[in-house]
């Protein structure tokens, strides 16, 4: 059987280890999951399904640190998968904004230092590691939130723009990919509203229904991920597969 090399980036968030507990299931998958959480201490992956895979510590904010993370992930040769399930919209002291009135630069400083500059440096690092001459996917949690034409609604200033930034990211990344990585697709991906500490506050106003559990959204995503060709690069899709207009 075809072994999988596989680098989820984001482990330890609510749909990086549904990513993981999915992918682990397959024997053949050699998964390095990477994390900041405090009990990211081994760097070695686990391929196989009996257990996880251990957390390995990254940095988002160190480039050096994505730079050995990136090292580490093609021990066992290069990476078929690269998923970065990495992202921020709120904490104990900042929310979204409503307004322009409630705009700051600290707000923006950290939407973008993690949706935006935090993925563009793993790509950086991480996109090199891809087979140079096989098919390969490179995929970025984005939002459709991000998309500048599906913006109805208004508000959530820093998140949106830093989504925004993270879609033409990919898209750059991909154009740069057709001159050096042929076989490699870059794509965004959509989860759709997922029941966790992101997005917490905002779920009593969801659409019945449409609520997922983290399972459910990994498992419709890595149906994308599979059904991917060539023609994809560069674009953001949903959960169920629809292509998002940036």
């Amino acid at each position: 059987m075809t072994k999988t090399n596989i680098a989820i980036i984001g482990a330890s968030g609510g749909i990086g280890s549904a990513f993981v507990r999915l992918l682990s299931q397959n024997e053949n998958n050699t998964i390095y999951a990477f994390a900041r959480s405090a009990n990211a201490t081994t760097n070695s992956p686990l391929a196989g399904n009996a257990t996880e895979p251990s957390l390995i510590p990254i940095d988002y904010n160190d480039e050096e640190s994505i730079r050995i993370a990136a090292e580490l992930a093609v021990q066992a040769g290069p990476l078929d998968l690269v998923i970065v399930a990495t992202g921020f919209l709120h904490d104990q002291t900042m929310m979204p904004e409503k307004s322009l009135r409630n705009l700051s630069a600290e707000s923006f400083q950290k939407n973008f230092l993690v949706n935006t500059i935090g993925p563009a440096l793993i790509a950086k690092h991480f996109l090199p590691k891809l087979h140079k001459d096989q098919r390969s996917v490179f995929a970025i949690l984005s939002a459709r939130v991000g998309s500048i034409s599906d913006n109805h609604l208004g508000g959530w200033y820093a998140y949106r723009a830093s989504k925004a930034a993270v879609n033409m990211v990919i898209k750059t990344a991909s154009i740069e990919a057709t001159r050096r990585q042929k076989k490699a697709i870059i794509v965004g991906l959509h989860p759709g509203t997922v029941a966790s500490p992101l997005s917490q506050p905002f779920q009593r106003n969801v659409v019945p229904g449409k609520l997922f559990t983290p399972e459910y959204s990994t498992k419709k995503l890595m149906s994308v991920v599979q059904n991917l060709e060539i023609k994809d690069s560069g674009k953001i899709f949903a959960w169920d597969g629809q292509s998002i207009n940036s």
